[in-house]
């Protein structure tokens, strides 16, 4: 503890801290020379004080400042050399948001003055302040929310969304709060959740961001948030309300039997490359808390593609992060995370490293250990495709699964052997952990929408700015014989059957299904795969042209899901026998009844699956037998199905050849048809007695 004056001068916590008569503020930097605090009047328009730090322990500058209060606006200044080749970019005409912010006066806005460099290299002199949010000093800690929740991971159903876009046209949210957490939290937009029969969701980022400045210049902005600059602070366009009302959203939802998790940024900031905004870590210290290139402080190191990389394996980095982390956890009361580009998360200098300090941090930290984590396993770096290289208690994005259930039902040759791997939760990738964490999906916000999948062979970017030239063209889509929109009824019919096919097999699957806003709607962003420029009709939810039958068909089959055991038990499955009936936990089947084994895999033509699953009584729930047959073929399928055993029938519980109720559901034989393109879903069930 230093002195200032009669003032004691802390440097813990980091951030702005009230305490009698003003406030303690404590800054890392382990580069600079000097740290200003400026304080703005209450329309954050005028600078109505300037302080001096002037106290440091170790590298954290920090001091009393008096007179701010909670409710004060700041930003801080850092001095310091100007030498880009050894990673320093000091420039005090730039006013800098503090890392450890909670609450801004407004969102980012891009503006050339935000710029730290001039076009010849040297610091460009322009005060950003009139142009900078301004950070509120906040009240008091936040207090720990509430857990309500922890669904098992076996009876777990993510509903991927963006806050802004899923209530933006919400019909029945209150327009004053539509494209908010106010809105998400409305009743009406949690009941289409509660009915689809979804237990999470995971909102996409929240935190505060900045536009990429060549969406400025084309006169786009970034929509869906993976772009951060105040890791800490709900951004005020998606929660004007702050912290406050994204706990509140948390709670609703939470009140509605739904987990949240939130997907968090921690592998880049809105910083970018060498040529981007000087907004906070880049001026307080960018060579700790960014990678550069070895022998050129002036390049960064570029694993997430979007232009810098914070460095976790530091401490400073890695506490801002960790730190994050708890604060969504103790003032909103999250679930769980996933994390984007989490394979940059683990990154030393020498690479992709499982036991990683930010992974390792994780695993030691009891507050968020037990949450659910969720791995985006990829980057571009080097090496950097790391699917099921993540340790124990993390759930991964399984991108193999969405790729060979496209090309499943595409109709790719030879694809049945690896669709019975992925239908059985991925033994291959996860076979030290769990089914479950795989996190298993077809579409996510990043690609096609599966409207849009069965409707387009090619992407339909232009709209984006970049002559087509951004986003996937490996999308494993088909059209149906006719590229995009069309009134051929019988196109439009072969479409929504593939995407019921499509929702069939991801909730019929082992491991932890997620399902993109909008699936279950027929959403269409008109064949844009990388829509992350449109805060428009091409990205919002359109209620009013919802497919009401095919969210129907998806709430159905997740209520299947939740009511079968055989379709979801977290453990591997082992083709031998499980229980005194003699019955194998599972059984692939060819068509006519006989295993499926040998060359029969991957016969050419071959396009169908049959597979019977099979949970012995636990725990006092009932022994439970499901059968699942998948035809992408382009013709009937004869099928003859398992006996059932004494005392029992199969009851067709679902039918994908039908956009409604399945008829005769109370039927079924030992033989049977299978449509063409089409799932059947037998569940086993009592007969009846006489009489």
């Amino acid at each position: 503890m230093a002195a200032n004056g009669t003032h004691p001068s802390n440097p813990e916590p980091l951030g702005a801290t009230p305490v009698p008569g003003g406030a303690n503020v404590a800054v890392f930097s382990a580069h600079a020379t000097a740290i200003e605090v400026c304080l703005f009047d209450r329309d954050s328009i005028v600078q109505t004080a300037s302080h001096r730090l002037p106290d440091r322990t170790g590298d954290v500058f920090h001091g009393f400042v008096p007179g701010m209060a909670a409710g004060s606006r700041y930003g801080l200044r850092a001095h310091g050399p100007w030498s880009p080749r050894d990673g320093h970019r000091f420039n005090p005409a730039k006013l800098l948001v503090d890392p450890y912010a909670t609450i801004l006066d407004r969102g980012f806005r891009l503006h050339p003055s935000m710029f730290g460099a001039q076009p010849d290299g040297t610091p460009d002199p322009r005060d950003s302040a009139a142009f900078m949010p301004k950070a509120i000093v906040a009240a008091a800690s936040p207090a720990i929310a509430a857990r309500a929740l922890r669904w098992p991971w076996d009876y777990t159903v993510v509903y991927e969304l963006h806050v802004r876009g899923f209530t933006r046209t919400h019909p029945g949210v209150p327009e004053a709060v539509r494209g908010t957490c106010a809105g998400l939290a409305h009743r009406a937009a949690i009941s289409h959740l509660v009915r689809l029969g979804v237990t999470t969701v995971e909102l996409m980022p929240v935190a505060a961001w900045v536009d990429e400045r060549h969406l400025v210049a084309l006169g786009l902005g970034n929509y869906w948030g993976y772009n951060p600059v105040s890791l800490m602070v709900p951004d005020p366009r998606l929660a004007p309300g702050g912290m406050a009302e994204l706990a509140a959203c948390v709670a609703a939802l939470h009140e509605a039997g739904i987990e949240v998790i939130l997907d968090v940024v921690l592998n880049h900031t809105g910083e970018g490359d060498e040529h981007g905004p000087t907004l906070s870590l880049r001026g307080l210290d960018n060579a700790t808390y960014y990678r550069t290139l070895p022998g050129d402080g002036a390049r960064y190191v570029d694993d997430a593609g979007c232009g810098n990389t914070l460095a976790l394996d530091r401490p400073p980095a890695l506490r801002l992060a960790l730190d994050t982390l708890r604060h969504y956890v103790r003032a909103a009361g999250v679930d769980g995370f996933r994390f984007d580009l989490a394979t940059t998360l683990a990154r030393r200098d020498t690479g992709f490293d499982p036991d990683a300090p930010f992974l390792a941090a994780i695993a030691a930290d009891p507050l968020l250990r037990d949450l659910k984590l969720i791995a985006e396993p990829w980057d571009i770096g080097p090496g950097g495709h790391r699917l099921g290289a993540f340790p124990a208690g993390w759930a991964e994005w399984n991108d193999r699964y969405r790729d060979t259930v496209r090309r499943f039902w595409r109709g790719d040759e030879a694809t049945v052997a690896e669709l019975a791997t992925r239908l059985a939760g991925s033994s291959d990738l996860f076979a030290t952990r769990s089914p479950a964490c795989s996190v298993n999906f077809v579409c996510a916000h990043d690609g096609f929408s599966l409207a849009d999948l069965v409707s387009h062979e090619h992407k339909h970017n232009e709209a984006n700015g970049e002559g087509n030239r951004d986003g996937t063209d490996r999308n494993f889509s088909w059209n149906h014989g006719v590229e995009g929109p069309t009134e051929d009824a019988g196109v439009v019919a072969a479409r929504r059957r593939d995407a019921r096919n499509l929702l069939a097999t991801l909730l019929v699957s082992r491991g932890t299904p997620m399902l993109s806003m909008g699936d279950e709607l027929g959403r269409t962003q008109r064949g844009n795969n990388n829509a992350y420029a449109h805060d428009d009709t091409l990205s919002w939810m359109d209620w009013d042209g919802a497919d009401r039958a095919l969210c129907e068909a998806a709430a159905a089959l997740a209520a299947l899901r939740k009511d079968h055991r055989a379709l979801r038990e977290d453990r591997w499955l082992t083709g031998g026998a499980v229980d005194a009936t003699g019955l194998a936990d599972v059984e692939w089947r060819r068509p006519d009844g006989s295993a499926m084994a040998g060359d029969g895999w991957n016969r050419p033509g071959n396009h169908a699956l049959v597979l019977a699953l099979y949970a012995p009584a636990a725990d006092g729930a009932p022994a439970d037998r499901v059968v699942v047959a998948l035809n992408a073929g382009r013709e009937p399928l004869a099928v003859r199905w398992p006996q059932a055993r004494t005392g029992h029938r199969w009851r067709r519980a679902a039918d994908t050849a039908f956009a409604g109720a399945v008829p005769d559901a109370s039927t079924g034989g030992a033989d049977d048809a299978v449509e063409a393109r089409s799932v059947v879903v037998l569940v086993e069930e009592a007969a009846p007695g006489p009489g």
